[in-house]
């Protein structure tokens, strides 16, 4: 179902001096373990990916999302990321709970 990441997935960079441990979930969207409890954030924030996605479910757009978080770098393409992200757990998630054909 969802991805069991091990130790050798963990991405370890130098961010303004100081060391940035992650496992990528996608280009822009990743789980730090010091980060925010370890859930879903963008890259290089502490904005999590949740609150993005509940602010879509409000029926803001994404270029109005984007431009109200414009002081946390989020892009457009961070947004539809995690857009897809979602739609593909959701995928993943409703076909395993599906009995399997006899």
């Amino acid at each position: 179902m969802f991805k069991q990441f091990q130790p050798s997935d963990l991405v370890v960079e130098m961010v303004g001096g100081e060391p940035y441990e992650y496992y990528p979930l996608g280009e822009h969207i990743v789980m730090a373990p010091g980060i925010c409890g370890g859930r879903p954030t963008f890259k290089y924030t502490r904005l999590e990916v949740r609150v993005i996605l509940a602010d879509l479910k409000a029926g803001y757009s994404v270029d109005e999302v984007v431009a109200d978080f414009h002081r946390s770098n989020l892009s457009k393409e961070a947004v539809e990321e995690a857009i897809d992200l979602a739609g593909r757990a959701f995928l993943e998630s409703s076909q395993s709970a599906l009995p399997i054909a006899a």
